[in-house]
């Protein structure tokens, strides 16, 4: 809310008070900061909140339904979920600045600096920040990775004899491929840049990762939607994914078909991190849910639904290490170095996409 002048000097000090007054109670604002606190006070007032209320995080989705029965049953935190978008999350946050019904979200990183510059976000670092990747947090604890996803190859083997292990094994072949919408999907647009990096591009050089998938189009080897139906029905050779939805595809289908693996000349890493709503109720559990994320267990929960732990020292059991890909595989495997020219450069994807890749499609 913005201040109005008052020219009647008697009332500018009276109005002043009663505009102010009214600012501070319109939107709920929370002025804790976890960061000044031990992790002994935030369990506490946790457990005095004895709930969290998340969004974009269901039960389905990287295995989150187990870090939500382990926060109840250790810490008492009842819990509840609305999934929706990145996009979504963001905006339920700023809309509901009066009565906050969300306490954490998890969000694509692109959202995680989008989150912090629109002041919807309460910092807290959480006793893990040394084991975190700089490229993967927030100076101050605004937003932090849990998880990461690199772009990787879904290969129907009933459909392929010789699974493509490389983007050049795709350019020479005559596999049918599909990453989907890159009109506005995330993880297509991130497939688009892998392609990039292999031949030479960069995050603000897209146009190896667009001619890569032009030439695909001209031989009508570039179809479909990478969804597990489709790939059920064996439409689609080879799927462009994040590498928790290809291994998570193949345990839902069937793990004797499909081939992984991450392309060898290069590839992309991203990750999902969790935003604390600056408005919410329960901000102390909110911390002690990304606390609990981080933990061993939390990570262990993660990659139990097949997401990369951000933590790279995490101790997973053996059962769950073997869920991943083995970790040579990510050899050639990097994050964006320039966030903001990545985020500059995905403005121009939709038209650079129609243009010179989907007006080639038959």
């Amino acid at each position: 809310m913005s201040m109005k002048r008052v020219w009647k000097k008697g009332l500018v000090s009276v109005l002043a008070l009663s505009l102010l007054a009214a600012c501070s109670d319109s939107a709920a604002e929370t002025t804790v900061n976890g960061n000044d606190m031990t992790l002994d006070e935030i369990t506490e007032k946790a457990k005095e909140e004895g709930a969290v209320n998340s969004v974009g995080m269901p039960d389905t989705w990287a295995n989150w339904v187990e870090t939500w029965e382990e926060l109840e049953a250790e810490y008492n935190l009842k819990h509840t979920d609305t999934d929706m978008s990145s996009a979504e999350e963001l905006a339920k946050f700023e809309a509901e600045k009066d009565d906050a019904t969300a306490d954490i979200g998890d969000v694509g990183i692109a959202f995680g600096p989008i989150a912090k510059e629109k002041d919807l976000t309460l910092p807290y670092k959480t006793s893990y920040w040394d084991e975190i990747p700089d490229w993967a947090k927030d100076d101050e604890g605004h937003w932090v990775v849990g998880y990461t996803g690199t772009i990787s190859f879904l290969t129907d083997k009933n459909n392929v004899k010789n699974p493509p292990k490389s983007w050049d094994d795709i350019k020479n072949g005559d596999y049918v491929v599909s990453i989907g919408d890159a009109l506005t999907a995330n993880q297509a647009q991130f497939a688009i840049l892998a392609a990039a990096i292999a031949y030479g591009g960069d995050e603000n050089n897209l146009q190896p990762g667009i001619d890569f998938f032009a030439e695909l189009a001209k031989q009508d080897r570039l179809k479909g939607d990478p969804t597990v139906a489709n790939l059920e029905k064996g439409e689609i050779d080879v799927a462009i994914l994040w590498d928790f939805n290809s291994l998570g595809y193949r345990n839902q289908i069937d793990e004797s078909r499909f081939d992984v693996v991450i392309p060898e000349e290069g590839s992309i890493v991203s990750g999902y991190a969790t935003v604390i709503n600056k408005y919410s109720k329960n901000p102390h559990a909110a911390m002690l849910t990304r606390e609990y994320i981080l933990s061993d267990a939390g990570q262990e929960n993660l990659a139990k639904g097949f997401a990369r732990p951000i933590r790279e020292n995490v101790e997973l059991s053996a059962e769950v290490k073997d869920l991943l890909l083995p970790q040579e595989m990510y050899e050639n495997a990097k994050p964006v170095e320039d966030q903001k020219a990545w985020e500059e450069t995905t403005k121009q994807i939709p038209q650079m996409f129609q243009e010179q890749v989907l007006n080639h499609v038959k």
